[in-house]
Parts: structure tokens; sequence; C-alpha cells
């Protein structure tokens, strides 16, 4: 098979395109969801939730958040291990959750075998929040029973927090599931109230299904990279190869991409936006520098607390540092950072996207200085 050779600007407008980001806009979430496979959820709302702010930054003022929030309910959409999926996607996971204690050769390899055996050890706990569950649930966390033998060891905000990380073990055997949310906290329930109950997709088969909508959304990665349980960022060998002028190493591209006339617009995107999640993609392929700054002090930050990268056709160009301030009711905008200097279309472009955001969050407009 050929290696598709790709300029920069080649591989970038393959990205945007792939994530809907370029001109004309989608116009329904459930499509939207289906083709990226995933909106991810993050608590931090300085200006909206994740999830939200990525969902508005494809559909514009077309976009109501209680779309979302209707979708969640009725369970066309799931939410599945800090990410919101649509609910036939399910089918492609149980198989996995099935097997989850086990690989091929009857043991699991390396830290997921301590994981395995922390569960074993706590399974009387794990059965009695089955039992509560089954006779109670939905339920908040702080309402199972901790009877745990063996405590969650952990140098991080997990430490001794049993039932919740038993919970998410629990999630990935299949047994458990988030029904929904209330006052912030999740609700879950029996796995088998909740998931649909869709012919189960054999295990070898899902892989490489997912791996072909992970490349359909991302348009282009590469074939291999860290393991991420939640959502891998590399995609196997699905796609055809290709290169990118400037950038080391191999990757894999979505063919029914290249070679399309590109139209782009102007985005503000979340900080958890596909388009830039992966940080070393984002710097091969759109040379922008950029992090998120909600965990420096207030004195080193360079452009903002939840700044939102900035998007113009197949550029990364700056950020907007903003706060949605909804007990005054105003979107507050205190800087617009420009990577590159903005002309007077860009300027108008980026203006109207803030000014469609204050929309959309229902909040008057109020730009500093």
């Amino acid at each position: 098979m050929a290696v598709h050779e790709l300029s920069r600007a080649d591989a970038r407008r393959v990205a945007v395109r792939a994530q809907l980001l370029d001109s004309p806009r989608p116009n329904k979430l459930l499509d939207l969801v289906r083709h990226l496979t995933l909106l991810q959820i993050d608590p931090t709302a300085a200006i909206a939730p994740s999830a939200q702010l990525v969902a508005w930054s494809r559909l514009g003022s077309s976009y109501s958040p209680a779309a979302l929030d209707a979708a969640l309910a009725d369970r066309t959409l799931l939410e599945l291990r800090a990410m919101i999926r649509p609910s036939e996607d399910l089918a492609l996971y149980r198989a996995d959750m099935a097997k989850w204690e086990w690989c091929e050769r009857g043991e699991l390899p390396g830290w997921r075998t301590s994981n395995r055996d922390w569960v074993r050890a706590n399974d009387a706990c794990r059965r009695d929040i089955l039992g509560r569950l089954g006779s109670s649930g939905p339920l908040p966390s702080r309402d199972l029973p901790d009877t745990c033998r063996l405590p969650w060891r952990s140098t991080g905000w997990t430490n001794n927090r049993n039932v919740s990380q038993l919970l998410e073990f629990m999630v990935l055997r299949g047994e458990v599931a988030i029904v929904g949310r209330r006052n912030g906290d999740r609700l879950w329930d029996l796995a088998t109230r909740v998931y649909p109950d869709d012919p189960v997709v054999p295990a070898d088969e899902a892989l490489r299904i997912r791996n072909e909508r992970r490349l359909r959304a991302l348009g282009i990665a590469r074939a291999r990279g860290p393991e991420c349980p939640a959502e891998p960022a590399d995609v196997g060998e699905v796609g055809e190869p290709a290169v990118v002028e400037g950038v080391k190493g191999t990757w894999r591209v979505d063919p029914s991409l290249l070679g399309q006339p590109f139209s782009g617009r102007a985005a503000l995107l979340s900080p958890f936006d596909r388009l830039i999640h992966d940080r070393k993609r984002m710097v091969e392929l759109f040379e922008f520098d950029y992090q998120l700054e909600i965990y420096k002090p207030a004195a080193k930050r360079r452009w903002g607390y939840f700044a939102l990268p900035i998007l113009y056709g197949d550029r990364l160009v700056g950020k907007l540092d903003a706060t949605a301030d909804r007990t005054a009711g105003v979107l507050r905008v205190d800087t617009v950072h420009q990577d590159v200097a903005f002309n007077k279309t860009m300027t108008a472009a980026v203006n109207r996207e803030i000014k469609d955001l204050a929309y959309g969050l229902e909040l008057d407009l109020e730009v500093a200085g």
C-alpha cells in the first residue's frame, strides 16, 4: 500500500474536517456524538462543562444544553468512564468487560494484576454493593456500604476512597453503570438496568470497529501510543499509512478525508477537545503552545485559568481567557491572546464566536478594558 505524503497543512485540514470543525456546521446533537464517538466529561465549569463546550463549538447557536440533558435522561446517550457515548456503542465494550479479569493466557499483565487482586480481596464489599443497588438503586456512592477488607492505597486523591474505586472497577467488569446525576453526584445502578440489551460484539471485531471509528473522528493518528484505558489516542492498523512533512514517524490516515476542498471557520475549543487532547499530536501538527493552567498559581499563568484555544481555519491562532460569572449574569472576557496577529477578518470571526458563546450561555458579554 502506498504511503500518503502530506504537508502539515494537509494533515491539519484532515484533523479539523474529521472533528467537524470546518464549515458548514453539523446540526444534530446525536449525529454529532455518533461521529465523534464521545464527549468527554470534566467537572470544571469556569465557562461551561467540557461536554457542552464541545457540542456548542460544532453546532453553534442551534445547540441547546437541554438537548444533551434529554439524551442522557432517555439513555440515547450513556456515561461510561467519564465519557458520554451513544448507547448502541456499549455493545463494543461488553466483551472486554466480560473478560476484564483475564487475558487469553489466563492472567493479566503488569499493574492490572494488582487491580484484579484488590477487587478479589474485597469481593464481599463488591457483593454488598450489588445487593444494595439491586434493592434500592439508583444511589450515590456515599449511600453504598464500605465493607472493604483491604483499603485502596494511592498517592493521589483516590487514596482510601474504597467504594468509589471499587465502583470504577465494577464498571470495567460490566456490573454497575452510571444512570444519571443528582446535584453533580453520579447515581449508580446495576448495569443490567442501564445498558441496552444489544448483541455483544466479539472482542477482536469490537477493537477493530472502535479503532475505525476513532480514526474517522480524528482523521489522522498514530498507530501506537501510550496505554489509555478510557479512550486511546492511537488507532492500530486501520486506515492507510501517511507521513507528514517535517514530522517524524508514520501516521494512519482516513483516506476518505484526503483530497477534499477545505472551508474553515473560527471556533473556540474546550481544553479537552479531541482536536487538541493529544498534546503531542497538537504540537506536531499544529505547532501550538498550550497548557491547561487551572493547577498553576495565578501569578504563573500565561493564558488564564481555563483558556480556550482558538481555531481559525486549519490553524490554532490564540487563546481566549474568559469566565462565566453566573451570579452577575455575564461572560467576562479578560484577554484574547493572539499567537499570530489577527487581521480584520479573523478578529471579526473570533468576536462573533465569543458573542455566540455568551448568547448560548444566556449571559451578557463583558469585555475588559
